[in-house]
């Protein structure tokens, strides 16, 4: 599994402003997590859903594609950091 973070630079509020997938050995994403700007965020895997997010219905590009365009700053990250983002889904207060 590889694991990234997508930083998206815009000012519209409907629009997560940072997304982390997991993704498998062909880039297809298998779990994401979306950040908006207010602080919530929505999960999805396989199995389960939280707050609308949906996986991609297409590979994900590779960094360098995903970094010619400007508004995406896209980075790899450690299955810890992406695990401990996934495990908040678990602590809701709503």
């Amino acid at each position: 599994m590889n694991y990234i973070r997508v930083h998206w630079v815009h000012q519209d509020p409907r629009q997560p402003i940072c997304l982390l997938s997991e993704l498998d050995c062909k880039r297809w994403e298998t779990r994401k997590i979306e950040i908006f700007s207010d602080g919530s965020k929505g999960y999805v895997s396989k199995t389960e859903d939280i707050g609308g997010t949906v996986l991609g219905d297409q590979p994900v590009p590779t960094l360098g594609e995903i970094a010619a365009d400007p508004q995406f700053i896209p980075e790899v990250i450690t299955v810890s950091e992406f695990e401990a983002e996934w495990s908040a889904r678990r602590v809701r207060t709503d």
